[in-house]
């Protein structure tokens, strides 16, 4: 009798994987998505800045909310993660097997899958990452993500369900396809025919960090904006207003707030994502 594995459809296989390493990433790394949320959403002080750093708002953190604090918005975040990322692999799965028949990618194959797969993903669960947002930011009250979900269908409507849209879409798409270029290509420049199979976890992990760093750099800003529109959907009707706003209050500087959690997690988060996705793939005998 054939093993249930067998029987799945290569795409649900697929979401299956990229949820599993989604829900992995997400439970190790949710202490560094609520620090970059916390600070970019200080407000300034007297002479027009904040003081408080990472390691500073970390101790504040701890203290004040004891240290399960730090997992604070881990609920949303799951319920976000382990079907968003999902929806992400198996997406990325399905346009490979359709247009890249038995190749790799080119370089610009790879950052329009990359940005394809992420907006189609991005575009389903943002109701929930608002949710996510308000819960980290520690100035919303709501009992569960179903309640918090009705609270702002009921008080918003959609407009508030799909507030910050644009800024995510500019702040995700982006980072998947230049995450995805730089992560392809780095893994075809290595010698991995010749490399040792116990040593290709290692590999894979290594190349998602490089990509990481530098995917999340060019995409800091549009995460700064995307977390004051979810936060104040009423007064930021546009992301020019957001956009706005930062600056006045903050500067340049305040377009890279939260920059150093926020690599910290997406650099280590995407490169485990990436490393579990792949060899659970290979164990089921199909190719990410």
């Amino acid at each position: 009798m054939p093993r249930r594995e067998a029987e799945m459809h290569p795409v649900l296989k697929a979401f299956v994987c990229g949820s599993i390493s989604g829900t992995c990433s997400t439970l190790l790394f949710q202490p560094l998505d609520l620090l970059k949320t916390r600070l970019q959403t200080l407000q300034p002080a007297v002479n027009g800045s904040s003081r408080a750093g990472m390691v500073t708002l970390l101790f504040r953190v701890v203290r004040t909310e004891s240290l399960l604090g730090l997992w604070k918005g881990v609920s949303p975040s799951f319920a976000r993660c382990i079907p968003g990322v999902g929806i992400y692999f198996s997406t990325l799965y399905m346009m490979k097997q359709k247009f890249l028949v038995d190749r790799s990618p080119t370089a610009l194959e790879s950052v329009l899958l990359g940005v394809t797969a992420r907006a189609v993903s991005g575009i389903c669960m943002l109701p929930v990452t608002v949710v996510k947002t308000r819960y980290e930011s520690g100035k919303f009250g709501y009992g569960s993500v179903y309640g918090a979900l009705k609270n702002i269908y009921q008080t918003e409507g959609v407009r508030g369900m799909f507030s910050g849209l644009t800024a995510t879409l500019l702040r995700d798409a982006p980072f998947s396809g230049i995450y995805l270029m730089f992560y392809t290509q780095t893994k075809n420049l290595t010698p991995q025919d010749e490399l040792d199979p116990v040593l290709m976890p290692l590999l894979n992990f290594g190349c998602g960090i490089f990509a990481g760093i530098l995917a999340s750099l060019a995409t800091q800003p549009a995460d700064v904006i995307k977390t004051h529109m979810q936060l104040s959907p009423q007064k930021y009707r546009r992301t020019s207003q957001a956009i706005a706003f930062i600056y006045k209050d903050f500067g340049l500087a305040g377009f890279f707030r939260g920059g150093v959690p926020r690599a910290l997690r997406r650099t280590l988060m995407a490169a485990m994502a990436w490393t579990v996705y792949e060899q659970m793939m290979e164990k089921m005998g199909l190719k990410s």
